[in-house]
């Protein structure tokens, strides 16, 4: 086949004329209008008639014209804009909130912004940073470990935030979340009632994370009221991954192998639990029960399937977006906490103590 020469292409490049840049001026000229009663139209809808309104949105679609996002934030000296920090994008329950809280400000107009933080204070506090550089007007956490001088400074500068995912913020700042402690309970205590004492337990690594500490403190605690010790090397820390999952119940069991019960600190985790478990002909769960927290869709796939903490994902995350949108837009008298119901679903990964 034959090549189209370099001179050729070049040619053929110059030719093409550049796109044509619509603005505001094509927008009234076409409308019949000024375009001041356009930019009012666009900022300030109700202080146009609604025919005209209606005429001039016709307009707009016709010609493909975009307003200036830079621009309409100097007039309004507001950003539309909110920023969300989550821990990691490469978890499926922060995709799913990210979606119920994303959807429910575009009810209210707002656009996102999210940034990771890698579970890492320093880099978060960068984040929030970043965010408010580029003028949001209110940001939005996962769990409580944020360092306080970022949040101080957020306090400072009067910009709104909302904790997501746990209760008892610093600062007497807001939340919509559940206590893990408590919620992690459930499930220990399900173990409990099937009649096992030996434990073992999956955590995630509880440094900078909240969540992953307060579910080791909550099954430690119930399982010491039941006079069941939890000792050191029966709690594995890893990241949130199945291969280290599966790393961490071999581990538990060249320490401790008369384990029958594993508490994982989510549903990723009791995964690569059951895999392990599956690789070494123990029977799930018939000689090992185990037990995840999140509820996520796979969980109810699974052969067996798992036994979860179900966690009201999509409310917890579109109430912080409400509660945020009403801290931004000025309300007063909110509650300080948004509580998240999470219940325990049994399914066929635990069973009775052999």
């Amino acid at each position: 086949m034959e090549t189209c020469p370099t001179k050729t292409l070049e040619a053929i490049w110059s030719m093409r004329k550049p796109a044509k840049t619509i603005t505001i001026n094509h927008v009234a000229k076409a409308a019949g209008v000024s375009t001041a009663t356009i930019s009012r139209a666009l900022n300030q809808p109700t202080a146009v008639r609604p025919a005209l309104r209606e005429r001039i949105q016709k307009t707009i679609k016709k010609l493909g014209y975009i307003p200036n996002a830079s621009a309409r934030s100097l007039m309004l000296r507001r950003s539309g804009t909110i920023g969300m920090i989550v821990p990691t994008l490469d978890n499926a329950i922060f995709a799913q909130g990210l979606a119920a809280f994303q959807s429910q400000l575009l009810t209210s107009h707002y656009q996102l912004l999210v940034a990771s933080s890698n579970y890492d204070p320093e880099i978060e506090a960068k984040q929030i940073n970043n965010l408010l550089v580029r003028g949001v007007e209110g940001i939005a956490f996962f769990g409580i470990s944020q360092q306080l001088e970022i949040l101080q400074l957020l306090q400072h500068r009067g910009v709104p935030y909302i904790h997501i995912g746990s209760l008892n913020a610093p600062l007497g700042g807001f939340c919509s979340g559940y206590d893990n402690q408590r919620a992690i309970k459930l499930g220990v205590q399900h173990l409990i009632h099937l009649g096992h004492t030996e434990f073992g337990m999956i955590a995630g690594i509880t440094i900078n994370n909240d969540r992953a500490r307060d579910r080791v403190k909550g099954s430690i605690s119930l399982l010491k009221k039941n006079k069941i010790l939890l000792a050191a090397n029966r709690v594995i820390e890893c990241p949130y991954t199945i291969e280290a999952a599966r790393a961490g119940l071999a581990q538990l069991l060249r320490a401790n192998p008369k384990l029958t019960a594993i508490i994982c600190g989510n549903d990723v985790l009791a995964l690569g639990a059951l895999l392990e478990a599956r690789k070494r002909g123990i029977a799930v769960p018939e000689k090992m029960s185990i037990i995840g927290f999140d509820d996520l869709e796979l969980s109810r796939h699974l052969m067996p399937s798992l036994t979860t903490l179900h966690v009201d994902a999509t409310a917890m995350w579109t109430e912080a977006a409400k509660h945020l949108i009403a801290q931004i837009e000025g309300a007063i008298q909110l509650p300080q906490e948004i509580k998240t119901a999470v219940n325990l679903v049994i399914r066929e990964s635990t069973g009775k103590c052999p």
